[in-house]
């Protein structure tokens, strides 16, 4: 069993042998760091503000009533407590990462004024998202009678005859006999 390993250092002293042994070891090594990564994956992060939402907010609104419209911020800061920011960020693979900020600021506890990147309809954005290729419309399938006729016709089954009652099958008895 172990004769193999006594044998190495013989079989691996010769220089041939040695130096096909390193370079097919160099080249294993070689293609499997030059594999890419199949799979990434979608990574979303912050909230999506289409600008149908936005379009519903109103100078005076209350805090809660655009939490309502818009979600809940992203970022809520202790020393900007009159500012509300929304981040959104999405990065797919074979798309363009897509990258947004909104702000919402208020005045007491009304909404005062909003800024922002110029944000996309929900339409739009969902026709981003759908990256797959358009379907290939099929070929419409006809034969004429002539191409029809080329074919046997298939033998219509009679109708099926009712089958005769099998005899009753008796089992041994499973009890032990004496």
């Amino acid at each position: 069993m172990f004769e193999s390993c006594r044998n190495a250092s013989k079989f691996l002293g010769h220089p041939r042998r040695m130096v096909a042994l390193s370079s097919l070891l160099v080249c294993l090594g070689l293609v499997a760091c030059s594999t890419e990564v199949i799979y990434k994956p979608e990574v979303v992060q912050g909230n999506f503000v289409s600008r149908e939402q936005v379009q519903a907010l109103r100078a005076g609104m209350p805090r809660q009533a655009v939490r309502d419209v818009l979600g809940t911020p992203l970022v809520t800061s202790l020393f900007h407590a009159d500012r509300w920011d929304y981040a959104f960020t999405i990065r797919r693979q074979g798309a363009e990462p897509q990258q947004r900020r909104f702000s919402v600021f208020f005045k007491g506890d009304h909404l005062d004024r909003v800024e922002g990147d110029p944000l996309p309809t929900e339409a739009e954005f969902a026709a981003r998202l759908d990256t797959r290729r358009a379907p290939v419309k099929l070929p419409e399938l006809k034969a004429s009678e002539a191409d029809l006729a080329k074919f046997p016709a298939k033998a219509t089954p009679s109708a099926p005859q009712p089958a005769a009652p099998a005899a009753p099958v008796s089992y041994p008895s499973l009890e032990a006999t004496r």
